[in-house]
């Protein structure tokens, strides 16, 4: 009795729903993404690497006296320039005018000493040719003569060195310069040998720089097939430079290498002065140019988007980049000319996705059934 009532109701309710279910249309197809693209041109580019650094004197000393004592004056200061011959630094004199003293004494007792056995030989030269001595003796007589001889050639060369050694109270520039440290004042007691002054010398000039060790081992190659030139402030060209000697060992804190470039005598320059070096390295081949926009890193590679014309479908290609040229970035590796590229809007693109070029008609929706 109630079986066909209940097939009644649920007949009522379940026809509605097939109705609207069979009215629903099917989603739309996504609408293909519209880009920009770029044709690949072959280009030639010449990097430049730059570095900075500064002006320095080919020859720079570390001046010392050559005897230890107390630092009685300073005659120079920092940035002074000086002349060959001037008196730089002083010690006090006082202790090494008295070895001097003991020296000439020593000297005077040798000489009366050598002088005494020489007359003593001749007497005995005398009393042996006169037959009231023998070889023996004459003999033994002449060797004591040699001992003072010697020991007076000992005293006169010891004189020598402390008259030597007075004079090394005063120290003198040896070469003409700037000084261009001071490291020590008056007053200082110093060990012989311990540096007291830098002078920079007179003479050519160099550019000094630093290089990492990635481009240490190609920097001579570079060099001699580009050239390198030197910026200073204060001088309208740049100057011409030479690679004068690279370091063998890298520094232990910054891990580089020390470069010195030879700029030679140049006016109007002065030591300690900011230079820009630059490296012009030799035209790079085979590469092509895209805009920063074409870029995206994944998987930590650097990338582009290569558009297939036949199915407008895109690529995701890793690219080696070679550095920048102007507002554009160089690409030496993995993108060959003819090749279509998206220029812009990489970041919302994903690898195989349909598209069309910008300002293309969009391809016309599927007919829905």
């Amino acid at each position: 009795m109630f079986k066909p009532r209940l097939l009644r109701l649920s007949g009522a309710v379940l026809l509605p729903l097939l109705l609207v279910a069979c009215g629903q249309k099917a989603p739309a197809p996504e609408a293909e993404r519209a880009v920009r693209t770029l044709v690949l041109e072959p280009a030639q580019v010449r990097a430049e690497q730059v570095y900075a650094g500064e002006l320095r004197a080919r020859t720079e000393s570390r001046l010392a006296f050559r005897v230890g004592g107390k630092v009685l004056a300073r005659d120079v200061g920092l940035g002074q320039a000086v002349k060959v011959g001037q008196v730089l630094m002083r010690l006090d004199p006082t202790d090494l005018k008295l070895a001097v003293d003991a020296a000439e004494a020593q000297l005077r007792a040798a000489r009366t000493q050598r002088d005494s056995q020489a007359a003593d030989l001749k007497r005995f030269r005398e009393l042996h040719a006169q037959g009231f001595i023998g070889n023996a003796e004459l003999e033994r007589r002449d060797a004591a003569y040699q001992s003072a001889l010697a020991q007076f050639e000992q005293a006169r060369a010891q004189a020598s060195a402390q008259r030597n050694q007075a004079q090394y109270s005063a120290l003198s520039a040896d070469a003409a310069g700037v000084i261009t440290a001071v490291e020590a004042e008056p007053g200082a007691v110093v060990a012989a040998g311990t540096a007291v002054l830098r002078l920079a010398h007179e003479g050519p000039r160099d550019a000094v720089f630093q290089v990492s060790e990635t481009l240490v081992g190609m920097l001579r190659e570079t060099v001699a097939a580009g050239g390198l030139s030197v910026s200073v402030a204060g001088l309208s060209e740049p100057v011409k430079a030479s690679l004068r000697e690279v370091a063998q060992a890298a520094d232990p804190v910054t891990r580089t290498f020390l470069v010195k470039a030879d700029i030679g005598q140049v006016a109007g320059l002065r030591l300690g002065q900011t230079a820009t070096i630059r490296i012009a390295a030799p035209a790079q081949p085979g590469v092509v140019k895209v805009p920063p926009g074409a870029v995206f890193e994944a998987k930590g590679l650097p990338q582009v988007f290569v558009l297939d014309p036949k199915s407008m479908t895109l690529r995701a290609q890793p690219v080696q980049v070679a550095g920048a040229d102007g507002n554009l970035i160089v690409v030496a590796g993995g993108l060959l000319p003819g090749q279509e590229v998206v220029s812009a809007g990489v970041h919302v693109l994903r690898d195989g996705e349909k598209v069309r070029r910008y300002g293309a008609a969009p391809a016309a929706p599927a007919a829905s059934k």
